[in-house]
């Protein structure tokens, strides 16, 4: 029997060689890739084509205010031929975002508490009847709802043919990804529906990765793309709330500013203020006529930074006063 019939032929092995690597790797071909998370406070409070409606009235701010602090409820889509790659925009950076955010109304002197709402306390398509509840739950007059929308692209550039070869795969970074993401916060008036103002927070990520390590670029791209976008929410959020005080003040008829009861305000003496500098005048006067009795009185001077008229002590009880004090 001839041995040669039982020999491959070279023509078959190359075809096998061939066929071998193109998929150990085609696996790492994906071509062009897209992953998109967001949510949108536009979706939330107005869900449905058949929902009317909600015509804003003009706010009535009742200072000092209750603000509430929330993310509005998340969805998250892919395109044909995506990868889905976990968010990695955790819960914890959440929070710490709306800890930053409520440092930023803290600091106004016309708000009196802030509340940092959990997520679920918000449902998909809530609407205004979902911060109405919240309103009546948590006791808010304002609620700052914060959204996001990030974007991941990935293609492969010419130096993708070098992936036809197993070394290439993990070698070239061929692969180009590019994330973007933009955050906003939105302050809402919740009994008249009206929007107060808004900030926005933008990222921009460019990058190359191998196709081997590419998800976990990605998922890095991810992190500081909202790191960064955050960061730029909050210095923007500063601005718009310095520039809707300004607008209070110079537009009285975009909004209506009322006090509750017992807040007067910044620079104002509330009731007991000032009856605590009437009594601490009144026992000065006293203290004074009880150590100086027999003394003439001379002419009559002012107490420091009291009104002209308020409070009259004589020249002699004053210097007294003042080796008491």
């Amino acid at each position: 029997m001839d041995l040669s019939t039982r020999r491959p032929k070279a023509p078959v092995v190359f075809l096998t060689f061939a066929l071998v690597a193109l998929f150990s790797s085609g696996c790492v071909f994906r071509w062009n890739a897209h992953h998109h998370q967001a949510s949108s406070v536009v979706q939330f409070l107005y869900p449905g084509k058949d929902q009317p409606f909600v015509q804003p009235s003009k706010p009535t701010l009742r200072l000092p205010l209750r603000v509430g602090v929330a993310f509005v409820p998340s969805s998250t889509g892919n395109y044909a031929g995506s990868d889905v790659v976990n968010s990695a925009f955790t819960e914890a950076q959440k929070t710490e975002l709306m800890r930053d955010i409520a440092a930023k109304f803290r600091a106004l002197p016309f708000v009196q508490s802030i509340e940092l709402v959990p997520t679920t306390y918000l449902r998909p398509g809530g609407s205004f009847e979902n911060l109405d509840q919240l309103r009546a739950l948590m006791g808010v007059d304002v609620i700052a709802l914060i959204a996001y929308d990030q974007s991941q692209l990935t293609s492969d550039t010419a130096w993708s043919l070098s992936y036809w070869t197993i070394v290439g795969a993990y070698v070239i970074p061929a692969r180009k990804n590019d994330t973007a993401t933009l955050m906003e916060a939105v302050v809402y008036d919740i009994s008249s529906r009206s929007l107060l103002f808004r900030a926005p927070g933008v990222s921009t990520i460019h990058g190359n990765s191998t196709p081997i390590n590419s998800d976990g670029q990605l998922q890095s791209d991810s992190k500081s793309g909202y790191i960064a976008a955050a960061q730029d929410l909050t210095t923007n959020l500063q601005h718009e709330l310095d520039a809707f005080k300004v607008r209070a003040k110079e537009e009285p008829d975009s909004v209506i500013i009322e006090h509750k009861p017992g807040y007067r305000g910044m620079g104002a003496i509330g009731g007991w203020s000032a009856a605590i500098l009437v009594l601490l005048a009144a026992g000065r006067l006293v203290i004074a006529r009880i150590i100086f009795p027999s003394r003439q009185t001379r002419p009559s001077l002012p107490l420091p930074d009291a009104p002209q008229g308020m409070f009259q002590l004589d020249l002699t009880e004053s210097h007294a006063l003042h080796g008491l004090l």
